[in-house]
Order: structure tokens, then sequence, then C-alpha cells
């Protein structure tokens, strides 16, 4: 089957890309942006990309377009298609029907921490020789790869694995399709890791958002689990409005929860106050040691034994884009951090000063996610860079003013429209032991480069 897929740039149309290929279509793909590292990575399995989204691209003649959500009405390729009647369906869609039909499907929700999550419980039943399929929002450096079938690289096994771990996110599937992308998936696990607003630019309120968690919910086997955020009043809710499936809590004391943490960030794993081993690794904060026993959970009802679980994660290495050092010059640290939500923001500054103690930190943010753009989150700004010592926004094509919000962090915030300007306030406040922690959702002009450049010199 030739498939042509339209926005196939994003990390999750572009994962959709790779199955594909790996299941032995012909694909092909169109994006506004078409550009490295997505278009390399797409390249070089050999799959055709194309600039833009003409109507000359009907003369592929594909089987079926596959649409994703960066897709609008008025596209003249997505008019044409439409016009003449051929078809097309969503990612989300076409994954549910070509992949994850009869498949143990173990899907990772949540406003925060899907990626880490879905990386850590994918490694866990790689470890434990159960070779899953997986879709990633991100790249475990583990794997290298945000996506590939059961069974890869084991395919001289007697028996493709059964399994397959989503990060199964909230926002909507397509243009055509306002449901949640996680309601396409049927999983038979499922976490829940946390639930706050987000999305402001599809969601109304939480009350929307937990409508569609509620939806998840719904689809969830009464012979599966869900792995749920015991802290978690929102998710609560959506579980009291009905839930058909056993439940297991963890971050609470009758469920599973974080026993002693040592300086090194080693942790002991509890199960109903019962300790079950110690994870012993390198990553920081209780974020990611929550992430942690909910992978453990889920890893468990597939069939992986706790004790092996927790050394598996011994051997995990995390996400590219999360906490990830991209340099040190002159003394100061430079580091990469997909956060871009206010409580991730907290969170992720909150983990490196565990880290870095008293040592100066330089928070670097670009607020573009769409939720960020329309402002609605811009009060809550200052309160999650309040633990560093200084703050440089990037306030570039923005809908409100930076400086304003960040007011009430008084002289040690400063916002910018240019980047080379950015850049350079950077350099000049910077000191041998800091550690400039940059955080946005995007590619935020190579400033990390940039700003490993001008510090060597």
């Amino acid at each position: 089957m030739h498939i042509h897929i339209l926005g196939i740039c994003g990390t999750f149309m572009g994962g959709i890309a790779a199955i594909a290929k790996q299941a032995g279509h012909r694909v092909t793909g169109c994006d506004a942006n078409v550009y490295p590292p997505m278009s390399t990575q797409l390249e070089a399995m050999g799959i055709e990309l194309i600039q833009g989204f003409g109507e000359e691209q009907l003369e592929l003649k594909p089987d079926v377009y596959v649409i994703g959500n960066v897709v609008k009405r008025g596209m003249p390729l997505m008019e044409a298609i439409m016009d003449r009647g051929l078809p097309y369906l969503s990612g989300p869609q076409w994954l549910a029907e070509n992949v994850l039909d009869e498949l143990w499907v173990l899907a990772v929700a949540g406003t925060h921490g899907k990626t880490t999550t879905t990386g850590m419980l994918a490694w866990i039943l790689e470890d434990a020789g159960l070779a899953p399929g997986f879709l990633i929002g991100g790249i475990p450096e583990n794997f290298g790869v945000s996506a590939r079938l059961p069974g890869t690289p084991r395919q001289d096994a007697a028996s493709v694995s059964p399994f397959f771990v989503i990060e199964a996110d909230e926002y909507d599937t397509a243009f055509f399709d306002k449901r949640s992308k996680f309601v396409h998936y049927r999983p038979r696990t499922v976490i829940l890791n946390n639930l706050e607003f987000d999305h402001a630019d599809i969601f109304a309120d939480l009350a929307a958002i937990e409508t569609q968690f509620h939806h998840l919910v719904r689809i969830v086997p009464g012979q599966g689990l869900i792995v749920s955020n015991g802290r978690d009043a929102n998710l609560g809710r959506v579980l009291d409005r009905g839930c058909w499936t056993p439940i297991e809590r963890f971050g609470v004391d009758a469920g599973w929860q974080i026993g002693e943490v040592t300086a090194d960030g080693s942790f002991d794993v509890m199960l109903g106050g019962v300790q079950q081993g110690t994870v012993r690794w390198a990553l920081l904060g209780e974020h990611n040691r929550m992430n942690a026993i909910a992978a453990i959970a889920a890893a468990r009802h597939a069939g992986v034994a706790v004790k092996d679980a927790i050394d598996s994660l011994s051997r995990f290495a995390n996400v590219k884009r999360r906490m990830e050092v991209k340099g040190v010059a002159n003394g100061v640290t430079v580091y990469d951090d997909f956060a871009h939500h206010p409580t991730a923001i907290a969170t992720t500054v909150a983990g490196l000063r565990a880290k870095v103690g008293r040592a100066r930190i330089l928070a670097v943010l670009e607020p573009r996610s769409n939720t960020m753009k329309l402002g609605t989150m811009k009060e809550a700004l200052p309160g999650s860079l309040a633990d560093a010592d200084k703050v440089f926004c990037y306030g570039a094509n923005l809908g409100w003013d930076p400086a304003d919000a960040l007011a009430p962090l008084g002289d040690i915030a400063q916002s910018f429209d240019d980047l080379d300007a950015l850049v350079a306030a950077v350099v000049a406040e910077a000191r041998p032991g800091d550690h400039v922690l940059v955080m946005s959702n995007g590619g935020f002009g190579g400033v990390h480069g940039k700003l490993l450049a001008a510090l060597a010199h």
C-alpha cells in the first residue's frame, strides 16, 4: 500500500511514517517545514518528502492519505482530496486499524511526563526480552529511534511480541475528528500520570479535558489495568465518573510509593508499605521517581517481575531534551529541556536545583506552546521560575508582554524580542560554575549552540 502523510515532520506523524515503512508500505509525505533533523531521519528510511501542501501531490496517486492535526481546511491539497472524494483518515486511526489491532497496547497519558514514562516502560519491556513496539514523542537514548514495530529488531524470533507502548496524547486527532488521539488506541494497560489544564487552543477548561480522559477510561477492558497517580485530585474526579477496570494507584501509601531517596538520586520502591528493591540511577527529581514507579506497575501487568523492572531502570537513558547537557564552555554548563507548561518548568528548575545546590541557575525560556502564546498560563510563570537566580525570556511573536508577566520576579528577570540580544545578555551574566537551563518545546533558533559558541569566546 502507498500512503501519503500530510504533516509528516511532526514527532507523532514521523513515527507513523517510520512504522508504516517498517511494515512494508510505500511512504511519502509533505509538510510546511521540511528540515532536519526529522527530514534527515525520514529520508534515510527512503521516505520521499515534499515541501508544502500543493494540489500537485495528487499525481502521486497513493492508496490513502493520512492526515496530521497540523492540516487545516483551506490547504490546497486537503481541499483537492475532499473535492475528489479520495480516501483519507487520521494518523491515530491508521495506527489503530493497521498496527494496534490485536496487540496488547500499553498507553501513557497525562499532562506531564508522558514521553519520559513511555520511554521507561518501553525500555523495561525491551530489557526483559519482550521486544515491544512503541511510538514515543521523543527519542529515548536506549533505542535511538522514536518508533518501531513489535519484534524489531528480533525478526528472527519464533513469534512477534504482542506488546506496543504508546505515548497517549490528549491533543485532538484531526480537523475532522476532535476527539483526543488516545481514544483510538484501545489500550489494555493505561498509566494516568497527572492532569492539569493545558492546550487552551482546543480545550475551553479543565472539565473539557477531564471528559476526554474519561473517554479513555471507558475503553479500558475489565481485565486491563489503570495505573493512576493517587496524589492527583483531577484524576480522582475522572475515575469517580465511572471505572470498570482494576486500578493501582501510585504516590500513596496504600499503593506504589517512593521510599527512601539517597543523595545520588537512587530510591526505594515500595508496594503496600513493603520494599521491592532500589532503583539506582542518576535521573533528577520527584517527578522522575513518580514516572518510574508508574512504569514499574504497568510493566508488572505485562508480566515483568518488579525486581527485574527495578534493575532495568538502572540502565535507562533518558529521552533527548529532558535535562540534556548540550555542552560546557568556560565552566558554564548548558542544558536543553522540553519544559513549557509552568508546572513542568517549576519541576525542571527544582530538579536542577537539587542537583547543583547553591550554584547559580540561569533560566532561558521560550514560551512558544499554543497555550503559552495565548497567555493562558502567564500569571503562573513567575512562581514557576522563582527558584532560578536569573531569568531570560524570549518574547518574539507573543500576544502578551513577558516583561509585565515576569514583573513579580523583579530585576532577576529580563525579556527580549531579539535572540542575539538574549544570547549576549546571558553570556554577559554567566560565570564559571553557572548552569544555563534552556526550556522550550521548539528549536528556539538554535540558541544552545549560539550560547556555547559565545561562551567559549
